[in-house]
């Protein structure tokens, strides 16, 4: 197999290296930014899908909410008001959790 330098080198493939679809995309244009409106999908149930198996059948550990972060970012603004909107919705959670076990021993 030929190297990469002997490819670029050879006058038919020599347009590759000054055409931009073919150049790497940088990391910061690699996730497509996402305004408040759907920053609820970064934490919501309904977007959370939990996958045992991958595509070949081998079993693992993985979510979708991980691909929605790999792909996916919060516009600068709205980075500091998801992290503080995941916070509190931890903390709603745990409240109910309480709540329905200071309940239930009640009962």
């Amino acid at each position: 197999m030929a190297s990469q330098e002997e490819i670029l080198s050879d006058g038919r493939f020599s347009c590759i290296t000054r055409d931009p679809r073919f150049w790497e995309m940088p990391e910061k244009a690699r996730k497509i930014k996402i305004d408040k409106r759907f920053r609820a999908m970064f934490h919501d149930k309904k977007f959370k899908l939990k996958y045992t198996v991958d595509k070949r059948g081998r079993p693992v550990n993985y979510t979708s909410t991980e691909d929605l972060r790999k792909f996916y970012a919060l516009s600068e603004s709205d980075s500091d008001l998801s992290e503080n909107d995941s916070k509190e919705h931890t903390k709603k959670k745990i409240k109910k959790k309480k709540a329905k076990s200071k309940s239930e021993a009640d009962s």
